[in-house]
């Protein structure tokens, strides 16, 4: 029993492994992991790429409101989880309301979510990307194309991660040094959630971040960007100080999320197969493990 605020990697990947004992054994269907709010979409990250593909359904839900509440979102929610869990899509999931109705919850996939909202049955939402499911006590509707039940099939939970990744917010009259504290700390890789298609500033002077981002990169940090606006892709061709920042060696994330992007760099950096290979890593951050990249990006 632990609040979600106080989750961290190791939870994580203990997580991970009780998923994987279950999801082997031939007399369980699927996994249901109720969980708190307020880092749950971080955990069904992290779930989604420990896990990677699937032999059975993971779902992870939450309730907004207690049970003892008549607004409560529990009910449906954790009912929900369970028709989800004993459906054929094997895929990590986030089940919780679809709106303020009391009436239907969507399957959402992990990598892709976002809590929106501190105190709204229907706190999350999914960003650039669709549910796999939408599921009622009646109906079980599928969405979209997802991995398939494989029974037979056994899973191995890759969970080595490293804890020396930081997840930063750009904003107006930021002193770039900070990002020198956590080189100084030991950090290897960095995040940089940035505004607009893919900007942070630029000005002569102290506000300036392209030197210093530009010489961690050279020391061999890996650092890569986010988008603020949550929603659209990133795209740094477009304006001058995008291309300038671009020179710098930084890698520009696309459509993923701040906190999918935090768990792979996280994930990825912890691997033993890629210790020293910083070239590959930053490959291996563009390719698509989880969803965390939409193919598609006319989302509204």
């Amino acid at each position: 029993m632990k609040f979600s605020e106080n989750m961290h990697l190791n939870d994580w990947k203990n997580l991970a492994l009780v998923c994987e004992k279950y999801l082997n054994d031939e007399n369980i269907d699927g996994v249901v992991i109720t969980h708190g709010t307020d880092f749950l979409h971080y955990s069904s990250a992290a779930l989604s790429f420990m896990l990677g593909k699937l032999n059975k359904p993971v779902a992870l839900t939450y309730s907004q409101r207690s049970i003892d509440r008549a607004s409560s979102d529990a009910d449906l929610n954790i009912y929900c989880a369970f028709k989800y869990a004993i459906s054929d899509i094997a895929e990590v999931s986030l089940v919780g309301h679809k709106d303020l109705n009391d009436e239907f919850c969507l399957a959402m996939p992990g990598t892709k979510v976002r809590k929106m909202h501190s105190s709204r049955r229907d706190a999350f939402k999914i960003v650039n990307s669709e549910a796999f499911a939408e599921i009622s006590k009646k109906e079980f509707k599928i969405l979209r194309e997802f991995n398939a039940r494989d029974n037979k099939r056994k899973i191995k939970a890759n969970v080595q991660y490293s804890d020396k990744v930081a997840l930063v917010k750009v904003y107006p009259g930021q002193d770039p040094e900070i990002l020198n504290f956590y080189k100084e700390k030991g950090y290897k890789g960095i995040i940089i959630e940035l505004v607009g298609l893919g900007h942070l500033p630029t000005s002569d002077g102290k506000h300036n971040f392209l030197p210093i981002i530009k010489r961690l990169i050279e020391d061999g940090l890996i650092i890569c960007g986010t988008a603020q606006t949550i929603y659209g892709t990133l795209n740094l061709n477009v304006y001058s100080s995008g291309r300038e920042l671009l020179k710098t060696g930084i890698i520009p994330l696309e459509d993923m999320t701040s906190e999918s992007a935090f768990i792979k760099l996280s994930w990825l950096l912890g691997q033993k197969s890629l210790q020293g290979k910083i070239n590959e890593i930053k490959k291996k951050m563009l390719e698509n493990f989880a969803g965390e990249i939409s193919s598609r990006r006319n989302f509204n």
